[in-house]
């Protein structure tokens, strides 16, 4: 039984040198997260995760972490890649 894809989407991993040119890849109702402990990897994933408690918890974490500077120039979200899909993944 095939298992279904969540609605995030996964990108490689982001530089500085291609922060700029990404900004049009976001589709309407989406936004790109970072996540990660030490390579950081981008994820567009739908606004709707917004108002969901378990992805709040994770921007609470993010604001508590970096405050409101972001070493990749975007959200960052201090966990786990994994954690991060599974979590995406229920959300879906």
């Amino acid at each position: 039984m095939a298992v279904p894809m969540p609605r995030i989407v996964r990108r490689s991993l982001l530089t500085a040198n291609h922060a700029g040119s990404t900004v049009l890849d976001v589709p309407k109702g989406y936004f790109a997260v970072y996540v990660g402990e030490q390579e950081k990897k981008r994820f567009v994933i739908p606004i709707s995760f917004l108002n969901q408690p378990p992805f709040q918890d994770l921007l609470s974490q993010a604001e508590e972490e970096f405050g409101f500077k972001y070493p990749m120039g975007g959200l960052t979200i201090p966990c786990r890649e994994d954690i991060f899909i599974d979590l995406a993944s229920r959300l879906s």
